[in-house]
């Protein structure tokens, strides 16, 4: 296309709506490469950091070099359209077969980023050019910047709320794809140009739109197959909430949870894990009536609190819906709980537990709501503290905040990471509630799935006496609760730093530990 004929100069309001549509998809590409890269590579933090810092960068370097292109600028403006969704479009399943296949993930990440980038950063400059033959600079730049910030909001809103829960990431990026691509076709309709160029443009956006929705169908077999690389029993489900990416996978009768690919448990060891989380906290209150749970959405620390006959209530704090719905209402995972979550004993709150400790009332004596109530028992069962998002749970405000939930008398038990794989971490989160002023008492216990587990048992005085524990236990007796309370010299505690909201000394300890426990 060798200029831009008269009729490609007809202001359209039509191209000018393009610039909410690229900055809509624009984002969620973006949105999408944060989050994939959260979830495959934790600290979601620092990926998210650098993710938008790569996508900005890039997005100046391809305004910059829009300067170069001077004729043709709505066959170009095609063109770029197309590229975008096609690369964009494919970024999901493009990126999670790379994590499969490719030790070189990382850097591919960030090169798959800043092409977008690019050529999103290309595509708004390219449209001013187009109308600004016919509206004023001032009034097209305030119009494009206007629906370009518009857009980004649009994005933000649907992005976490509407597609992920619906689409998933992978069927995310491939309509935002489409989308994008349609935009392409649909340009060629508004401006007048030689028939072959049409044609060429128009051929061009009918074999991405196909390539995408081909795709678009196929993707769940894709992801299926992508998934049987990386884990290594047949996936039985899996999911994207909002929060994280959920995997279940089954073999001769092993069940096991993966979240954002860490595993969670596995059900030929996990009442080792629970048992130990949750009876030596029971059995240290006489009669516990109250108990508070944080994390553990898949119900069995709670399943273990109901074997207590003197338990009245039960709330249980998580995050994420889809945990707790899965775990509730799918037969084959409510089985592995009991059904403890439909128990009419139990209530089931999803939000953030440093949220839901923050907006507590001070509890007041004979209080009876459950949500401003006190608590015999606080269980928290979180993920280890691999980003900063969980590493605040960790800290001297959250077991501060911790304090006010606790009845007189009461007492917590917080899974405290393995002090054998993540010594410095472990001995963190007892000195972090040391600090924040809990009597605590650290043990351990071995989980074949995870090695050398450890656990921090903590009150306003030191817990050291015991009750008898429930019938039909398979881990722990009298006996091997004692046990758990002596550490050997190779796990013995070592100095190091509180974990504060404004250091999170925790995560980097934490990351250090694995990494060099990857090595030896």
């Amino acid at each position: 296309m060798a200029a831009d004929p008269p009729g490609a100069e007809r202001p359209s309001r039509a191209l000018l709506l393009s610039a909410f549509v690229i900055a809509t998809c624009g984002l969620i590409y973006e949105l999408v490469a944060g989050a994939m890269a959260s979830y495959l590579l934790g600290d979601s933090v620092t990926q998210f950091s650098l993710v938008i810092g790569t996508y900005l960068s890039a997005m100046g370097l391809g305004s910059y070099m829009s300067r170069y292109l001077d004729r043709g600028l709505l066959a170009r403006f095609v063109e770029v359209e197309l590229a975008v969704a096609l690369i964009g479009g494919l970024e999901a399943p493009v990126l999670f077969g790379l994590f499969v296949w490719s030790p070189a993930f990382r850097w591919l990440l960030y090169l798959q980023i800043g092409l977008i980038g690019a050529l999103v950063g290309l595509e708004l400059p390219l449209l001013i050019r187009i109308l600004e033959r016919e509206t004023s600079l001032k009034e097209l730049v305030a119009r494009v910047l206007f629906l370009d910030y518009i857009g980004a909001l649009a994005a933000s809103l649907v992005f976490p709320l509407v597609m992920l829960p619906r689409l998933g990431l992978f069927r995310t990026s491939i309509a935002f794809g489409l989308i994008n691509a349609g935009v392409a076709l649909w340009t060629t309709y508004l401006f007048q140009a030689a028939p072959s160029v049409l044609r060429r443009l128009r051929w061009m956006s009918a074999g991405v739109i196909i390539i995408l929705l081909s795709v678009f169908v196929a993707a769940g077999p894709i992801e299926a197959r992508l998934d049987a690389n990386l884990f290594a029993d047949p996936v039985v489900y899996r999911a994207a909430s909002p929060y994280q990416k959920i995997v279940l996978t089954h073999r001769d009768g092993d069940t096991r949870l993966f979240i954002n690919g860490a595993l969670q448990f596995s059900t030929l060891d996990e009442h080792r894990y629970h048992e130990s989380l949750v009876h030596p906290a029971m059995t240290a209150v006489e009669a516990p009536a109250r108990v508070l749970v944080l994390g553990g959405g898949d119900g069995m620390a709670v399943r273990e609190v109901l074997r207590y006959d003197s338990v009245q209530h039960v709330t249980l704090v998580d995050l994420d819906p889809m945990i707790t719905s899965i775990f509730t209402d799918r037969p084959e995972l409510s089985a592995l709980n009991r059904a403890s979550l439909s128990d009419p004993r139990v209530r089931v709150i999803n939000a953030d537990a440093f949220t839901y400790l923050e907006g507590r009332a001070a509890p007041a004596p004979g209080a009876q709501s459950p949500s401003d109530d006190v608590y015999d028992v606080v269980l928290v069962d979180f993920p280890d503290p691999n980003n900063h998002g969980l590493g605040k749970l960790y800290t001297t405000t959250f077991f501060s905040m911790l304090d006010r939930a606790v009845a007189e008398g009461g007492v917590v038990a917080v899974q405290a990471t393995s002090p054998m794989w993540s010594p410095s971490a472990f001995w963190c989160i007892h000195r972090t509630m040391r600090h924040a002023g809990w009597q605590t008492r650290p043990y351990h216990a071995y989980v074949p799935a995870f090695g050398e587990w450890g656990f921090v048992l903590a009150g306003r005085s030191s817990p050291v006496r015991f009750g008898p524990l429930p019938e039909g236990l398979r881990f722990l007796d009298a006996t091997t609760r004692d046990l758990l309370f002596h550490f050997p010299p190779d796990l013995a505690e070592r100095p190091g730093p509180i974990n504060r909201l404004d250091n999170q000394a925790l995560v980097q300890l934490y990351e250090e530990d694995w990494r060099a426990m990857l090595k030896r």
